[in-house]
């Protein structure tokens, strides 16, 4: 295998890409991220100035250019530098473990338990929802309870005021860790139709923009399934509970998996608490700054 041309070829694809979808280029128009993250900030931002849960809160809030940089950075600038060709040289190298019987003469390594694109459309989606979701669930467990991990986690737990910019506050280093968990998930699975993953995508990023909202929702009885803000802001909370010392609330898009492994923690309304983590005092407050916070850090 080509390790560097296909690096540099990843690099160059989504280059490629991210200026087709600047340019409105993109086929079909619905693949377009760029512009679907622009709106959809904009309406739930709209959402947060006509219904603020905290009314004391400013537009304008704490941190809010910052975090609207780093939602362009992770989303674009990470992958145009770095990502892309990371991401086609492990999407090569996972290709090669499924066709290792043609490459190689023998079986694959890598077996998947059945084939997702012989299921109906929506049961496909819901399959890769339900699995991508508990797959992103207990990384994000992994991020609070390896203090390693945890040291880059910080960058979003940063966040003291919340609002829809804050669910991309993120260390690149997270995007290393969860990537790989979700393409062994998908070997094992078998593969999906390419619109499944737009759809769902497309749901999670709304719905991340809502659970960081300053929005008062809770979604009634859909609670137990759903995350939502009343929910998502304890997970922020900078007092952790005897009960859940490394965390709680760890849902991405669901909450039902916090529930069924007894990680959910609401005890009343947060929607004053204080936010952030133990010595915040501490953490940088530029970008700069807090990308290299975590090299050499000691474990807290």
């Amino acid at each position: 295998m080509d390790f560097f041309g296909n690096f540099v070829n990843g690099i160059k694809d989504f280059g490629n890409y991210f200026w087709n979808e600047i340019t409105f280029q993109v086929s079909p128009w619905y693949q377009n991220y760029f512009w679907w993250l622009i709106v959809l900030s904009l309406v739930v931002w709209s959402l947060e100035i006509l219904f603020p849960w905290r009314k004391n809160q400013s537009i304008f809030r704490k941190d809010f250019w910052l975090d609207t940089f780093y939602m362009f950075f992770n989303f674009y600038i990470f992958k145009l530098i770095f990502f892309a060709g990371l991401a086609l040289l492990t999407s090569s190298s996972f290709n090669e473990l499924i066709n290792w019987e043609a490459i190689n003469g023998g079986p694959s390594p890598i077996i998947s338990v059945f084939d997702a694109r012989e299921l109906p459309y929506f049961l496909q989606i819901t399959i890769f929802f339900l699995v991508m979701d508990f797959v992103q669930w207990l990384v994000h467990n992994v991020l609070h309870r390896v203090p390693f991990l945890w040291q880059f986690h910080k960058v979003h737990h940063s966040v003291q005021e919340m609002g829809f910019a804050a669910h991309l506050r993120y260390h690149w280093m997270e995007t290393i860790v969860y990537q790989p968990a979700k393409y062994i998930m998908l070997l094992l699975i078998g593969g999906f139709e390419p619109s499944s993953v737009f759809v769902i995508y497309y749901i999670n990023i709304a719905i991340g923009h809502l659970n960081h909202a300053n929005l008062s929702l809770d979604y009634g009885p859909l609670k137990y399934i759903l995350n939502n803000p009343k929910m998502h802001i304890w997970h922020h909370s900078k007092e952790l509970p005897k009960s859940h010392p490394k965390g709680m609330n760890f849902g991405i898009s669901l909450s039902i998996w916090d529930y069924i492994f007894r990680t959910n923690y609401i005890p009343h309304d947060g929607r004053d608490i204080e936010l952030g983590f133990e010595n915040m005092e501490k953490f940088p407050g530029s970008f700069g700054k807090q990308i290299i916070y975590p090299i050499g850090k000691k474990d807290d």
